[in-house]
């Protein structure tokens, strides 16, 4: 998350409490709040991506100065942070009456960490290196204390948990980026077949027109879960 200098921290919440007692922010504009900027950030990176995402531009989608940003952030970086951790916020199944089950439990975090990749692009870009927010931090917490009850060791609990994060990170950003259509499909698996004599086994499964994602994230999901070491 992006560092501010106790100076600085200081006269921000000097200014932030004046503007407090005088029931406004500077210049009469209308009053903001972090939450209404972090949301309107969200908005804007889903609609434009990383890219688009200026602090000018911000302001005019909330309607206030682009100045008047500054006192609930620090700078753009902080709004990317801000925006990432807040998408990854976690809500877990409700709660069943048959007994605990490690793998369900697991798939469902997955399962819902990948929808929010797709949902939101963008955020399969920024999560390598803005992964210490507070919501993706519990995410890796939560599935290091199923693990753990699953019987996964700290001794393998690493290799555990960067693998599942490999695995989803990119079978998310592979299918967000491979968006054929049918007729790309069709046009793809005609050329494959032409050229059967050197690619025998991808035309044979005709792997370019297999567009169940959904149930090709499941079975790999299946196979690396298989493949934990569990005491």
């Amino acid at each position: 998350m992006a560092a501010k200098g106790n100076g600085g921290q200081g006269k921000r919440s000097q200014r932030i409490e004046s503007a407090a007692q005088a029931g406004k922010k500077p210049g009469g504009e209308p009053s903001l709040s972090l939450e209404r900027i972090v949301a309107t950030a969200v908005e804007l990176l889903d609609a434009e991506g990383i890219d688009g995402l200026k602090m000018r531009r911000l302001a005019d989608r909330l309607g206030a100065g682009v100045m008047s940003l500054y006192w609930h952030v620090a700078n753009k970086e902080e709004v990317f942070d801000l925006a990432l951790d807040a998408v990854f916020a976690y809500r877990a199944p409700p709660q069943r009456i048959e007994p605990e089950d490690w793998r369900r439990d697991v798939v469902h975090m997955l399962e819902d960490w990948r929808a929010i990749m797709l949902r939101h692009p963008w955020s399969a870009s920024l999560l390598p290196r803005r992964a210490l927010g507070a919501n993706v931090l519990g995410r890796l917490e939560t599935m290091s204390e199923v693990l753990s009850r699953a019987g996964v060791a700290d001794a393998d609990m690493n290799v555990a948990i960067w693998s599942l994060w490999n695995y989803v990170l990119g079978a998310t950003v592979t299918r967000a980026s491979f968006a054929l259509s049918h007729a790309d499909q069709a046009a793809g698996q005609k050329r494959l077949s032409a050229l059967s004599e050197r690619y025998p086994t991808i035309e044979r499964t005709r792997l370019l027109l297999d567009s169940d994602w959904d149930g090709t994230f499941r079975k790999g999901l299946d196979v690396l879960l298989d493949g934990l070491p569990r005491g």
